[in-house]
């Protein structure tokens, strides 16, 4: 069976290091909208011209211009045959009506919420800043984006717990713990688990 996710978590909260290691543990497509963007600002194409100044300000791209990308990707052989776990969509209640609506045929099985408290996010990301110099790290571009999280994303959960497919896993701890945590909620939620070797998932 294949599995689709959706992963919620403030700026720094590790959605993308452990959005990686699930998509590798359940065999579907990491799909990071972050990663979508930025390499469309690297290749200079008009669309990450377009976004460039919104992200390093802190801002959000408009919800038509990611609804597309991503609708553009969930359709994609690799998504639409073994699944996918979107990491940065959706970001705003058009956003995530939106995705109800392209997943319609295929609904999205479980959204999971990696709780992590702001000041230790913050504290996470003035050290990448350091080690990474990104310009969307800076101080008030970090700022921007939690006000806009809290502002704008947070309304998501109670969107996704009306539906009835909300996990909430703690993300205070190491990468394995909050990985074992974050497994165990999807199991609970979906009784979907990851067989051993093919990377396949089964019920």
């Amino acid at each position: 069976m294949t599995i689709r996710l959706v992963l919620l978590g403030r700026q720094g909260s590790g959605k993308g290091t452990q959005g990686a290691r699930l998509a590798v543990h359940y065999g579907i497509a990491h799909i990071s909208t972050g990663d979508m963007l930025r390499s469309a600002i690297k290749n200079a194409t008009p669309v990450g011209k377009a976004v460039k100044e919104i992200i390093d300000n802190g801002g959000l791209v408009n919800d038509e211009l990611m609804g597309s990308l991503v609708q553009g990707r969930l359709g994609e052989p690799d998504a639409r045959t073994h699944g996918y776990l979107l990491d940065g969509f959706p970001r705003t209640l058009p956003q995530a009506i939106a995705l109800d609506d392209i997943a319609r045929a295929r609904p999205i099985n479980v959204v999971v919420d990696l709780e992590v408290p702001r000041e230790l996010v913050i504290e996470r990301l003035t050290a990448r800043r350091a080690a990474e110099q990104r310009a969307d790290d800076a101080p008030e571009a970090v700022e921007r984006r939690l006000a806009l999280y809290e502002e704008q994303t947070a309304p998501l959960i109670a969107h996704y717990r009306k539906q009835g497919v909300l996990a909430v896993v703690d993300g205070v701890g190491s990468p394995e713990d909050v990985f074992a945590r974050m497994v165990s909620a999807i199991v609970n939620a979906t009784g979907i688990t990851a067989p051993g070797g093919d990377g396949r998932t089964s019920r």
